[in-house]
């Protein structure tokens, strides 16, 4: 099992068309973004090369590669406004495995120490992050990893036909 990390640089067409069939599919919509109701659980949306531009300005974008097939992507901001804990110099994570292939392998574990190395060449020492209350695998991969739950915003996310917690947790890292 080969596995790479690759920083995205230039954004393509093909990029942006993976990135929106992740986006949209019907298993991960629930674990990748916050929905208020079942409209917003049902809605579809389409990104362009423009808005992978512009996110690219404000991420810092990897993409996850086992055995040369594109499987997933995770990235990092620094100092996003939705942080729970607003402390300066603030590394908020996402990961995505976005084919079926690449889950329940141990991928994520290895992206996110990947992603951790990635942050403190930039000097930050603290990382935050937020998952849903249902999402119990990831829960117990970011405990593993040494995150602690430092908070929960009740009624963040509706799925399977109710409003859910998001759990912020948070990890220092040793420069």
């Amino acid at each position: 099992m080969d596995i790479k990390f690759i920083k995205v640089k230039e954004p393509s067409e093909t990029l942006v068309d993976v990135f929106n069939r992740w986006d949209n599919d019907e298993v991960l919509i629930p674990l990748t973004r916050p929905n208020k109701n079942k409209a917003e659980l049902d809605r579809r949306d389409t990104m362009t090369l423009d808005d992978l531009k512009q996110r690219l300005d404000h991420h810092h974008i990897y993409l996850i590669y086992l055995d040369d097939q594109l499987i997933g992507e995770m990235n990092y901001s620094v100092d996003p406004n939705h942080l729970f804990k607003k402390e300066e110099g603030t590394a908020w994570i996402g990961i995505t495995i976005g084919e079926l292939e690449g889950r329940s392998k141990g991928i994520g574990y290895q992206a996110i120490q990947f992603l951790e190395e990635e942050i403190m060449k930039q000097g930050l020492s603290r990382v935050e992050l937020g998952v849903f209350e249902f999402n119990t695998q990831a829960q117990k991969l970011y405990k593993k990893l040494g995150y602690k739950e430092i908070g929960r915003i009740e009624n963040f996310t509706y799925w399977a036909g109710k409003m859910w917690f998001d759990i912020r947790m948070e990890k220092y890292l040793e420069i």
